[in-house]
Formats: C-alpha cells, sequence, structure tokens
C-alpha cells in the first residue's frame, strides 16, 4: 500500500507527461477525418484502425518516463538495495500508468462515433478491444524501456523493439471489431487478447525486473 500511494502521487505530480500522449492521442483521432474526407463509408472502413494506431502510438510515446527517472534519481537502486520486491513495485507503476494513459485512451476511444460515425455497438466493442489488448501492449512497452534503460538515447530505440511485438496485438484486435461489425462472433479473438494480456500481466513484472536489476548493476 505503501508503494502504491506513492506512486500514485508521483503520477499526479507529472500531470504534464502523462497528458502529452493523450493530446497526441486526441489529434490523431481528430484530424483523420479531416485528411480522408467527410464521407460517411471511408470513415467507418477507417475508424477503428485510425484509433488504434493512435492509441498504440500515444502509448509507445508514454513509456520513456515509465523508469528512467527512478533509474536517474536512485530510487530503483534504493529499493534493491533495501531488497524490497521489484516485480511487485513494477507492477504497482505499470498498473497506475496503465490507468492514465490506455484507461483515458479507452474512454476517448467512444468519440469514434461522431468522428468516424461509428454506431454505439461498435465503439463499445472497439473499447472492449483497446481495454483487453493494451495491457499487453504496455507490458511489451516496459521491457523494450527496461531494456534500453542505460543507454544514452534509449529512448529512441524503444518504438524500434516494442512497435514489431506490438503489431499482432494490434491486427487481431481491429480484426475482432470488424467481426462483430459484419455480425459475426468476435468474443474469441476478445478472449485471446485478454488472456494474452493477463499472461503478461502475470510474467512480465518478473522479467522486467530482471532486466532492471542488471542495467543497474552495469
Amino acid at each position: 500500500m505503501q508503494l502504491w500511494r506513492r506512486e500514485w502521487q508521483v503520477k499526479q505530480q507529472g500531470a504534464v507527461q502523462w497528458l502529452y500522449p493523450l493530446v497526441l492521442f486526441l489529434v490523431i483521432i481528430t484530424l483523420f477525418p479531416l485528411a480522408v474526407g467527410s464521407e460517411p463509408a471511408l470513415l467507418q472502413r477507417l475508424g477503428v484502425a485510425a484509433v488504434w494506431i493512435a492509441a498504440l502510438l500515444s502509448l509507445v510515446m508514454g513509456v520513456d518516463g515509465l523508469f528512467k527517472p527512478a533509474f536517474d534519481n536512485g530510487t530503483l537502486a534504493q529499493l534493491i538495495v533495501a531488497k524490497a520486491s521489484l516485480p511487485l513495485w513494477v507492477l504497482i507503476r505499470l498498473v497506475i500508468h496503465w490507468v492514465f494513459s490506455s484507461g483515458i485512451v479507452a474512454a476517448l476511444s467512444l468519440l469514434a462515433v461522431p468522428l468516424f460515425q461509428l454506431s454505439w455497438f461498435e465503439a463499445w466493442i472497439l473499447m472492449a478491444s483497446i481495454v483487453a489488448g493494451s495491457p499487453m501492449l504496455l507490458m511489451l512497452s516496459a521491457v523494450a524501456s527496461s531494456l534500453t534503460l542505460s543507454l544514452k538515447n534509449g529512448a529512441v530505440l524503444v518504438p524500434l523493439i516494442a512497435l514489431p511485438m506490438q503489431l499482432p496485438v494490434l491486427i487481431f484486435a481491429t480484426g475482432a471489431v470488424d467481426l462483430f461489425a459484419t455480425g459475426l462472433n468476435g468474443l474469441p479473438i476478445l478472449a485471446l487478447l485478454l488472456a494474452g494480456s493477463i499472461m503478461s500481466v502475470l510474467i512480465m513484472p518478473w522479467v522486467i525486473a530482471m532486466t532492471l536489476k542488471m542495467s543497474w548493476l552495469n
């Protein structure tokens, strides 16, 4: 609980940092309809993919501040020296980051109704796909961020490492929404995304904690 309260306060104090990805998401989904035109059929066909791409880019943009500040100011060193549960700290940090990033993005995805002429049913399925798939995306981005932590320009490499691993999630998520839109059953795909996210939440914090410890030792 002390770790949770501390990380929650740190996240609230750094409001500017987590607001940037949300602004990027809003800018992308707002400018996209202006760029492709106002034809309803075209907007409906591209809306799901546009919202998901915006969500993915905003998520990748916000992962640079996950562990770098703790590495620079000595918080990570204190946790390791005190023999605190590093995987638990990683998990708490990622959960709070998800709430302030993908959780808000999932709610903002409902703007696809007026912007892309989607039905409310498609918008709710789109939001459900973001909720189901975004934890896995965040874990993959966090792994990439921890691998580049000790590098001078590691933030530039994070998207290059994370995006190839995240593309299957993007394809499955948009495919699930398209299945529902055509009257087919996309629940198996959503269930697969949710299962992958659960497995990532259970396994990845241990992998990230080990990587962070190796970066600190080096």
